[in-house]
């Protein structure tokens, strides 16, 4: 009897008789999931679905942004595809789907293989934030003049760009100020510096005043 036992898992399928199970051996059946383990999985099905359609949106946002951005007058973009901001959300978009998409079929029909790389990417962003987070820490002064010379560049290519003058407006609008420091950071741009030609110069933008005008022209 033990070496039958032993020779049921190495048995062959081919013989009809061989493959059907002896009435006198005991089979296990196979695990029920309780009720507990349902109810997570339904659950983490529902947050990677919302997460999947928040993605989703993203994406939508980043193409719709680099499909309808206006060109300058001169029929050229206003800046390169890889210094655009839309990028950046065609790219956090197209990952937070992918991920989300592994964890709501890894979930729902229970794949080992989809749920490892749910939980690999998870635990790759995680590290990747905390990493993150220690050079912040660490380099807080060397980022501090980068990230300035990033907002001087910004404002000197604030006409360049519609993306970026829009963030910039809405910025200083929310912040109510103008400028890194004062307007005068505003005069590194040659539309608004005292040297040039047009209607502009010596000037900022509309929302550095605090009531501009509907036309978009700001009271003396």
């Amino acid at each position: 009897q033990a070496s039958r036992l032993l020779e049921l898992p190495y048995s062959s399928f081919d013989d009809d008789d061989d493959a059907e199970q002896d009435p006198g051996v005991w089979y296990p059946d196979p695990p029920k999931p309780s009720p507990f383990s349902r109810c997570v999985r339904h659950l983490a099905f529902l947050w990677n679905l919302l997460f999947l359609l928040l993605g989703l949106l993203t994406l939508a946002v980043g193409v719709w942004g680099l499909l309808t951005k206006s060109p300058l007058p001169g029929g050229e973009r206003g800046a390169p595809l890889g210094s655009d901001p839309m990028l950046l959300f065609v790219l956090a978009g197209l990952g937070a789907s992918a991920v989300s998409l592994a964890g709501c079929l890894g979930a729902l029909r229970a794949s080992p293989c989809l749920l490892r790389f749910f939980l690999g990417a998870v635990l790759a962003f995680g590290g990747l934030e905390l990493l993150g987070g220690l050079l912040l820490l660490l380099l807080r002064r060397r980022l501090r003049d980068a990230l300035r010379d990033l907002l001087l560049l910004c404002l000197l290519r604030y006409q360049e760009d519609p993306d970026l003058q829009f963030l910039l407006d809405e910025v200083q609008r929310s912040l109510q100020c103008c400028g890194l420091e004062s307007y005068r950071d505003w005069e590194s741009n040659p539309y608004f510096n005292c040297s040039a030609p047009g209607v502009r110069a010596c000037g900022v933008p509309a929302s550095c005043c605090q009531q501009p005008l509907q036309n978009g022209s700001v009271p003396n």
